[in-house]
This record gives structure tokens, C-alpha cells and sequence, in this order.
């Protein structure tokens, strides 16, 4: 049986960084515990002091079919190539149109950079767009496919 996991960014600004991957995933904030109206509600119940409170963010997929993501509040900077990366797939792969996948590729880019994304380059295969790598407003690498 395969074991739950999630996908954790350390970072400087974990709600800033969490809104960033709201938008380029669809996902939404995860609601506080069972029982617990607010997530401060839950803070003070498990006695997590008031200078901690912001020190992450929670994500999930709305319709509870791919893994959470948590964003976690670190001391140090990003300061060397990430060695894992998300794929952010809004093309449809190779069985669509290539017109197709550039515009879908290039409109989710768009949004993103609006966002505070930062394009690093676009990856081109006989000519025809096949993914554009970016990093989000904290550094952390991923592709447009």
C-alpha cells in the first residue's frame, strides 16, 4: 500500500508563496481542524505561541486527488538550483496541436508572471514550444508544460 505524502517549500513568506501556488495549481488554503473555526482558534488550543502563527501556510486540492503542498517559514535563503521541481501541466502533452499547447503554455505563463513569477527560459523542441521554466516570487524552479 502507498504510504500519503505532501510536497513542503521552505521560505521566507509562506502566505505570499502559498497564494503564488493557489493560483498556478487551482489549489485553495486548507480549513483548520475539525471543531475549530479559525485556524488561530486551533493555534491557542494546541499551544502554538502568537510569534509562530504566521511561520506557515497549507494548501490542498480542492477536489482531494493530488497531495498537499505546506510552506514552511525558514531562516536561511534559497541559494543553489532546486534539485526536485513542480510541473505545472496545462498543455495537454504532445497528442495536442502544437498552436494549442504554446497558447495554453504562454496564457498560464502570463498569469503567472502577473503573480510575481519570473520566467527563466523557454525549452523548444524542433522549433515548436515544448515548456517554459520559471521560478516563483521566492526563487524555487518549475516548468510550464
Amino acid at each position: 500500500m502507498a504510504g500519503k505524502w505532501g510536497v513542503t517549500f521552505d521560505c521566507a513568506q509562506p502566505a505570499k508563496l502559498a497564494a503564488f501556488w493557489s493560483l498556478a495549481l487551482g489549489y485553495v488554503g486548507a480549513s483548520p481542524p475539525p471543531g475549530f473555526d479559525t485556524w488561530p482558534d486551533w493555534f491557542v488550543h494546541v499551544g502554538v505561541p502568537e510569534e509562530e502563527w504566521d511561520d506557515g501556510a497549507y494548501l490542498h486540492d480542492p477536489d482531494g486527488v493530488t497531495p498537499g503542498i505546506s510552506f514552511l517559514k525558514v531562516p536561511e535563503s534559497k541559494v543553489a538550483k532546486n534539485r526536485v521541481h513542480l510541473d505545472v501541466q496545462v498543455s495537454g502533452g504532445r497528442s495536442e496541436a502544437s498552436d494549442v499547447r504554446t497558447s495554453r503554455i504562454t496564457e498560464t505563463v502570463e498569469r503567472l508572471v502577473e503573480a510575481g513569477g519570473t520566467v527563466i527560459r523557454a525549452d523548444n523542441i524542433d522549433g515548436t514550444l515544448d515548456h517554459m521554466v520559471m521560478a516563483d516570487p521566492e526563487g524555487n524552479e518549475f516548468c510550464v508544460v
